[in-house]
C-alpha cells in the first residue's frame, strides 16, 4: 500500500469522527464539512511519516482549522448580531443512521451547542476534545498554544459554564415526548393560551433564529406566559408540520407550499416543555438535508 493510498483509507475510516468533532465545534454542517475538506487538503501536502495513529493525527488537523474558524469569526464578527440557533440534526422519528449517531453521541442537543458558543475557542476545543473526543492534555495543549495545566483549566471552566446553564436531559421516552409536542400543536392550533401554559413549564425558554432574512423571528423569551403569547402570535395555520427528531428529540419540520419554513426542537423534561429552539433562517434552511424524512 502507497503512502497515498494508506492516508486515503485513513481518512475516509475517520471521516464520520473528524465531522462530529467539527460539528461540534462550529455548530454548523456547511463550515464543519469545509474543515474536514480542509483538513484532508493539509494532510495530503503533509509528511505523514511520523503519524503512528492516523485518526488521532486527521483530528489533530481538523481541530486546529475548526479553532481558526472560531478565531476567525470573533475577529472579523462574521456571526450573526443577537439569537442565533446552530443548525439542527433532522432524523426521522424511527431512528438515526450512523453518520447521525456521531453527531449526536454525548447527548449534544441544541441547548448545549448554543452553550459551546458563549466560550472563548480555547475553552470550546479543549471541552469539546477532551470531554466529548476523551484526548488528553497534552495533545490539546500545543492547539492552543498552552501548557497541558493550561488546557487542562480552560477545559474546567468550560465544564462549570455548561453545568451553570442547568441544561434538561429529553425525557427518555420518545413516544412521551410526542403526546406532549402534540398536546402543545393542539393549544396553538386552537389558539388556547391556558392549554399552551399547561403544557410549558414555567420557566421554559423559547429561542428562535430568523437570520437575515428574518429577523422579526429571532427572539428569545422566558416564561411559560410569554413563552405561550409568542407561540400564538406566529403560529401559521396554513403550515404543515412533518414529526422529526431534531438532535435526537421530538421536533418538527414546518413547510409551507412544499418549501421548509421552519426547524422546531422541543425539549421535554419530566412531562413539560423546558426549551424550544427554532431555525426559521431560509437561507440555511435550503442547506438543511430533509430528505431524510422522506419515506
Amino acid at each position: 500500500m502507497t503512502e497515498s493510498d494508506w492516508l486515503t483509507e485513513g481518512f475516509e475510516k475517520n471521516r464520520t469522527r473528524l465531522r462530529a468533532v467539527a460539528y461540534r465545534m462550529l455548530g454548523s454542517f456547511a463550515e464543519a464539512d469545509d474543515a474536514v475538506q480542509e483538513a484532508w487538503l493539509r494532510a495530503s501536502r503533509s509528511d505523514t511519516g511520523a503519524a503512528d495513529n492516523v485518526g488521532a493525527w486527521l483530528t489533530t488537523i481538523v481541530a486546529r482549522v475548526c479553532l481558526n474558524v472560531l478565531r476567525s469569526r470573533r475577529t472579523r464578527r462574521e456571526e450573526p448580531m443577537g439569537v442565533h440557533v446552530p443548525d439542527p440534526v433532522i432524523s426521522r422519528l424511527d431512528g438515526t443512521n450512523p453518520e447521525e449517531e456521531a453527531l449526536l453521541a454525548d447527548s449534544v442537543g441544541l441547548a448545549l451547542l448554543v452553550v459551546l458558543e458563549t466560550l472563548t475557542p480555547a475553552e470550546r476545543l479543549a471541552f469539546v476534545l477532551h470531554d466529548m473526543f476523551d484526548l488528553p492534555f497534552d495533545e490539546i495543549a500545543p492547539m492552543v498554544g498552552r501548557s497541558p495545566a493550561t488546557a487542562r483549566q480552560l477545559a474546567s471552566r468550560a465544564r462549570r459554564r455548561v453545568r451553570g446553564a442547568d441544561l434538561h436531559t429529553p425525557d427518555p421516552d420518545v413516544a412521551r415526548q410526542r403526546e406532549v409536542v402534540d398536546a402543545f400543536y393542539a393549544a396553538a392550533r386552537g389558539g388556547d393560551l391556558d392549554a399552551l401554559v399547561a403544557v410549558l413549564d414555567p420557566d421554559v425558554v423559547l429561542r428562535s433564529d430568523g437570520g437575515t432574512a428574518r429577523p422579526d423571528a429571532s427572539v428569545v423569551v422566558h416564561g411559560a406566559a410569554g413563552v405561550a403569547r409568542q407561540v400564538l402570535r406566529f403560529h401559521q395555520p396554513s403550515a404543515v408540520a412533518r414529526p422529526a427528531l431534531v438532535n435526537g428529540a421530538v421536533g418538527v419540520v414546518l413547510t409551507m407550499g412544499g418549501q421548509p419554513f421552519a426547524v422546531i426542537g422541543f425539549t421535554v423534561s419530566r412531562g413539560k416543555i423546558v426549551g424550544i429552539d427554532a431555525v426559521a433562517d431560509s437561507e440555511r434552511l435550503l442547506r438543511l438535508d430533509l430528505a431524510v424524512l422522506d419515506d
